[in-house]
């Protein structure tokens, strides 16, 4: 068995220029290997269009590789987080590429002829989170470790204050939205369907004839109403403006990729209706597509003639309407910039933590209207806020932990980045059809978004199970979050019912909104809950708690059992920190925290002992639990501010901690042996290589690339201490 480290995007890249060569060195001691797997964006791309390269410029298909590895018995693969690319980003991959001399084609937003579609079906399949499906042939199973919630207990993130009189609400569709439309089955045999569209007109269309369909699967489909959109978002900017508060939009528009870019683009043009209506033939002149945001807007009307009357009624706009929810009051980069920005899961628990209040154009926080148009899980973020006004500020040192159990094996309701997603080009019927029998089927107006999703019944099962043990292992209350309202929850809930009862066991089963208020009823008081949820709920939940409780979702264990007996562990749900690899470049000083590629190795070394019965590995995961203990303990996380302790620093001290707790263990002589002269170098020289990492901080560095790094620019920088490397090198 080896363990499989991948190479993926921005802070986490860079942080593994600097981790990696200990990892590989600690690892080299119990005769364990360690490979490299390129699954960032640009990586993607460049696997996906090898035809268009020279053959020095072509590399393997990593995705492809660890999708067959992850089926395998002998899996043991630690993931850091990924960009989950939005369109613009990976115009700015593929732009990047070019200039480097990769003869890539450019994404066509709009196709001319066989062969643009064909390079754009192909750039799709690298959007969003691409990565996700393909790796998770398991459940989820994330949590806080014990030493990571002693430390948020001990030392808790400084809390902002929320006022009783705040006025900030969560906003969504009461109806036309994916919960008021949905329809379900129960499938009751294996058989292959077909997505069909019958418009009003008679014209049937095959959107596609491949779904395979197992029996006891939970099928699902439901749609977008596009003109209830548009009146919801007409009446929640003008509520924004008469309440006096800041309009904000959240969604997923990586994950989501062909719906949630649509809603945002709704909700810009409704936003700049006057605009979007008075210039409609300039703009189709320019290729201005609401879908991408007002920063490529504002860029492309930059060649317009009409540029001055466009922004004359652009600011005139915003200087009657609502206020926009600013992402950076300085750069004036508003939440309708760029649809990446305003990730839901990540932006709406930050905002709940900060007072429920996010910030306006002169960099002032402020009450907001945080609109999620989907009902379906915004209640969740409504809980919160009722929870709020009803028991005050949470306080993290009294709190205690929401872990989860998530469906997700064999792309379980792979909830908007996959190829069953659709646009109704004009009135007519969506019908799902197999052997001449309709399934699912819904009536549908131009422009409506239908999507479908997909629960195979093992990976169904697989999960209940691990929700039972999860359970059964601490004791803890546990909560089925499933709403009966929906009609694959229903499904769910007799699935649920069913096999809980074979085992004898007895958990509750409620509503998302319900099962959050008694979740933070039972934090408050000190307890610990265990929340199973379906696969777009571990995704929002996974940052929700993680967030009010230790103030980030980076420090989360997250272990992903496999179905077929191998494992991955994922490193924390923090994404990918763009912000923090601009201030690297500006002032080399890098504060992404790699507690969670710590606890994943760790994890990953205890799958290795126990699957390869490896004695020494069994030692190094103890004495990395150890060191990780000492790591938490005094406080050697990054600091935010440059000529401080940084990412690079705090994997020293994690190797120091590591080294003496290997030089003091007894259960395995030769590493004690080996590692007593090390921990002593480490400890000696442990100011001299904290002053060769500081004294490289404070000027301005060049990567080579930000979606491409060069290696060899990038691990000079990430390694900047001769003395550190060069003990380093003595392990491996």
């Amino acid at each position: 068995m080896q363990v499989i480290y991948t190479l993926t995007d921005e802070s986490p890249a860079l942080a593994t220029y600097s981790f990696l060569p200990i990892v590989k060195a600690f690892l080299n001691k119990a005769y364990i290997q360690v490979r490299t797997s390129d699954i960032s964006l640009s990586g993607r791309i460049l696997a996906t269009f090898s035809e268009y390269l020279k053959e020095e410029q072509k590399c393997e298909d990593a995705l492809a590789l660890l999708g067959d590895l992850v089926k395998k018995s002998d899996a043991n693969i630690i993931k850091t987080p990924n960009i989950s690319a939005s369109i613009p980003q990976l115009k700015s991959a593929i732009k990047e590429l070019q200039n480097k001399g990769y003869m890539l084609p450019n994404y066509p937003d709009d196709p001319k002829n066989d062969e643009e579609i064909q390079i754009k079906a192909k750039y799709q399949k690298i959007l969003g989170s691409a990565v996700n499906p393909v790796l998770r042939q398991g459940n989820s199973d994330r949590r806080s470790t014990k030493a990571v919630k002693d430390y948020a207990k001990n030392n808790p993130y400084r809390v902002s204050d929320f006022d009783p009189n705040s006025k900030t609400r969560v906003s969504y569709m009461k109806e036309g939205d994916f919960f008021s439309n949905e329809k379900a089955i129960l499938i009751d045999q294996d058989c292959i369907a077909s997505v069909e569209f019958i418009s009003d007109n008679g014209n049937t269309e095959v959107l596609k004839t491949d779904l395979k369909l197992e029996k006891n699967e939970i099928l699902d489909a439901t749609f977008m109403d596009v003109k209830k959109l548009e009146d919801f978002f007409a009446k929640e900017i003008q509520a924004s403006k008469n309440d006096d508060l800041l309009f904000s939009l959240h969604l997923k528009a990586t994950m989501m990729k062909v719906s949630d870019p649509i809603i945002f683009g709704y909700a810009l043009k409704v936003f700049f209706q006057e605009l979007f209506d008075e210039f409609k033939e300039e703009f189709d002149k320019l290729g201005i597509n609401p879908n991408n945001g007002l920063s490529e807007f504002l860029i492309k009307i930059e060649n317009s003639t009409k540029k001055d009357a466009i922004l004359k009624k652009y600011n005139e706009i915003l200087s009657r309407s609502a206020e926009i929810s600013m992402v950076d009051s300085d750069k004036g980069i508003t939440n309708l910039h760029v649809p990446s920005d305003v990730i839901v899961d990540a932006s709406m628990p930050a905002m709940l933590k900060n007072g429920a209040k996010l910030w306006d154009k002169e960099g002032k926080l402020k009450d907001t209207n945080a609109l999620i148009p989907d009902q379906t899980y915004a209640t969740i973020y409504e809980a919160v806020l009722e929870d709020l006004h009803k028991n005050g500020t949470l306080n993290p040192s009294k709190l205690g932990s929401v872990s989860n159990v998530g469906l997700m094996a064999k792309k379980a309701q792979e909830y908007g980045s996959h190829d069953k997603t659709f646009i109704a080009k004009e009135d007519g019927v969506f019908k799902i059809v197999s052997s001449g029998k309709v399934l699912l089927e819904h009536k549908v107006k131009k422009g409506d978004i239908y999507r479908i999703n997909q629960a195979k019944f093992d990976a169904v099962l697989n999960w209940i199970d691990l929700g039972i043990e999860r359970s059964d292992l601490t004791g803890n209350e546990a909560i089925f979050w499933l709403d009966s309202k929906r009609s694959s929850n229903k499904i769910m809930i007799d699935l649920v019912q069913n096999r809980l009862k074979e085992k004898g066991k007895n958990i509750a089963i409620m509503p998302p909104k319900e099962a959050c208020l008694r979740s933070l009823e039972l934090i408050r008081s000190g307890k610990d809950v265990i929340s199973i949820t379906g696969n777009v709920l571990r995704d929002y939940l996974t940052d929700l708690f993680p967030i009010l409780e230790l103030g980030t979702s980076a420090k989360m264990l997250s272990v992903v059992p496999m179905l077929n007996g191998g494992a991955m562990f994922e490193t924390g749900a923090g994404g990918s920190a763009p912000k923090q690899v601009e201030q690297l470049i500006k002032e080399n000083h890098l504060r992404w925290d790699s507690l969670g590629e710590f606890l994943a190795l760790q994890a990953s070394l205890e799958f290795y002992a126990n699957k390869c019965n490896n004695h020494k590995a069994k030692v190094l995961a103890e004495c990395l639990d150890e060191a990780i203990g000492d790591w938490l303990e005094n406080n050697k996380a990054p600091s935010r501010k440059v000529k401080e302790d940084d990412n690079r620093t705090s994997h020293f001290y994690l190797a120091m901690y590591f080294a003496n707790h290997l030089a003091r263990q007894a259960n395995d002589i030769e590493l004690q042996t080996f590692f007593k002269d090390i921990a002593l170098e480490l400890s000696s020289n442990e100011e001299k290589i904290r002053s060769e990492f500081n004294n490289a901080q404070g000027v301005e560095v060049d990567l080579g690339g930000y979606y491409k790094f060069d290696d060899e620019k990038a691990e000079k920088i990430m390694r900047p201490s001769a003395t550190f490397n060069a003990i380093i090198e003595k392990i491996g």
